[in-house]
């Protein structure tokens, strides 16, 4: 694979296209989510999904990391599937990580990845790593943006770190 800036421009574009898939995957993860954790957690609308897609390319160094990972899931498969089982739960973990951000989120996204991932399924004829990477999209969308209340306000661990 050879990744060029107009590679990550068609990535982003393509992303960008997976609105209609992922919106409604990321609310019924947010939904499984909010009941498993007694929890009510805010829906996202595609303009939501767009605007955090925007925010995750416009960072190059981190968009081309994200378009190789969305370009090796979208051609990913393997013959009998199962063989290749570990590498595209790898490949969709470590992309729903890079689509929420930096620690604690990518690590929520990574666990999140999984439960995203269970509610998903390829259609006949996809590779096999298409329903790997709508669910990386969802976890690390889902993940990266508001709606959970301990994300609201400031954090109670947070230092008043002045000094005279």
């Amino acid at each position: 694979m050879h990744v060029t800036p107009a590679v990550v421009a068609e990535e982003y574009e393509w992303v960008r296209e997976r609105r209609g898939a992922v919106v409604p995957l990321v609310n019924e993860t947010r939904d499984h989510l909010g009941e498993l954790f007694d929890t009510d957690v805010a829906t996202i609308d595609e303009e939501a999904y767009l605007d955090a897609v925007d925010a995750v390319f416009a960072d190059g160094d981190v968009a081309v990391n994200v378009a190789a990972l969305v370009r090796l899931l979208r051609t990913l498969d393997v013959e009998g599937d199962y063989p290749g089982f570990v590498v595209d739960e790898l490949l969709g973990r470590e992309l729903a990580g890079m689509v929420a951000g930096n620690q604690p989120l990518r690590l929520l996204a990574e666990a999140t990845f999984h439960v995203a991932d269970m509610r998903t399924h390829g259609d006949e004829g996809d590779a096999a790593g298409a329903d790997d990477l709508d669910a990386a999209l969802a976890a690390g969308v889902q993940t990266r943006l508001p709606g959970w209340s301990w994300q609201e306000g400031e954090s109670r661990f947070t230092l008043d770190l002045k000094r005279e």
